[in-house]
């Protein structure tokens, strides 16, 4: 129905609070290989966060704080860090200094309330739980879609990553994406991102497929109208 570029991934939060009492804290770190450091002493699993989207939508992955740590604004948006920690990081100042994004920008961005401790991502259809947030890639066509299915639909710029903070927070929102998430992920110029909250998804489809439906039936009688322009 809305022409994905990939499987839909699920993500789940887990917070210190998840923890049933004397439950030991997970390692800090997931296994996965981090990168050599910058000159700045910044590494991490992976370029950005985002790039476990696509991992996720291929095979179930959980990561830890260290596996972000590399993008200061995705550990800032996704609750493994907060703004005192990462403000003065080099990445955030290359950003400011570049005009990028303004200090107001940064500091007004959606994120995680709750301090994270992991985040599990999987392809959605292997999850047996309803996930906190459920992010698609899909095309404009695909965004027409949801945005009949949710009129009010925020679509977001830059930063591309503070959309799932959104979903964590109970809002189906999309994005057309950044500079820096593109190049990190491969994400194409003709794919925007979208999330929406795990527990609102069975309504959401409903309203999905009843609009891809009116879609459909619409651009058939379009189609056969055109004809006697031919």
């Amino acid at each position: 129905m809305l022409h994905l570029a990939a499987p839909p991934v699920a993500l789940t939060f887990r917070s210190a609070a998840d923890r049933s009492p004397g439950h030991p804290a997970p390692a800090a770190e997931s296994g996965l290989p981090p990168a050599p450091a910058n000159e700045h002493g910044r590494t991490g699993a992976v370029p950005a966060g985002c790039v476990f989207w696509i991992q996720g939508a291929q095979a179930p992955v959980t990561t830890y704080a260290a596996d972000h740590a590399n993008c200061s604004v995705g550990s800032l948006t996704h609750g493994f860090r907060t703004l005192d920690e990462v403000a003065a990081n080099d990445d955030v100042q290359a950003l400011l200094e570049a005009g990028w994004v303004g200090h107001d920008d940064v500091v007004t961005l959606p994120v995680v309330a709750e301090r994270t401790e992991s985040v599990h991502y999987a392809p959605l259809g292997s999850v047996t739980e309803t996930p906190d947030v459920v992010l698609i890639r899909t095309n404009a066509r695909g965004l027409m879609t949801v945005k009949d299915a949710v009129p009010d639909l925020p679509v977001e710029g830059k930063p591309q990553c503070h959309i799932v903070a959104m979903a964590q927070q109970g809002r189906v929102a999309a994005s057309v994406g950044c500079a820096l998430s593109r190049a990190r992920t491969g994400i194409r110029a003709d794919e925007a991102t979208c999330v929406f909250p795990g527990s609102l998804l069975p309504e959401l489809i409903d309203r999905i497929e009843h609009h891809a439906r009116l879609d459909a039936r619409m651009a058939q009688y379009a189609g056969a109208d055109a004809q006697r322009f031919a």
